[in-house]
């Protein structure tokens, strides 16, 4: 098993959504967290029972990344499958929109 990456630390260390939104889009750029929130909703979509050309027709993606999303949502120990089960369906808009404040330090769980 390897060792935790330091963002991952970092991500779990932050439980307020609006100081996570303003951390996404000061180390995301535009495109990044567009092929972020891309990659998601093809995850939700196949989790759905969604047909994959359906996919692919509705969100403009190829074929191999739905693959990709479908292989890993198959696995025994799959954590996006774990995820998304346990989740009611998503808020409307991706996670960076909203109303934007500056972070406050108090919402950030020391590690």
């Amino acid at each position: 098993m390897t060792a935790p990456h330091p963002i991952a630390d970092i991500m779990h260390s932050i439980k307020d959504r609006s100081v996570m939104s303003a951390f996404f889009r000061e180390i995301f750029t535009p495109a990044e967290r567009k092929d972020l929130t891309l990659r998601w909703r093809l995850m939700e979509m196949l989790h759905r029972n969604v047909s994959q050309r359906t996919i692919a027709r509705k969100l403009s993606v190829s074929l191999c990344k739905i693959t990709r999303g479908s292989r890993i949502l198959k696995q025994k120990n799959s954590v996006s499958r774990k995820l998304l089960d346990r989740m009611e369906p998503a808020p409307a808009g991706p996670l960076w929109r909203g109303r934007r404040r500056k972070p406050d330090d108090t919402h950030i769980r020391k590690p």
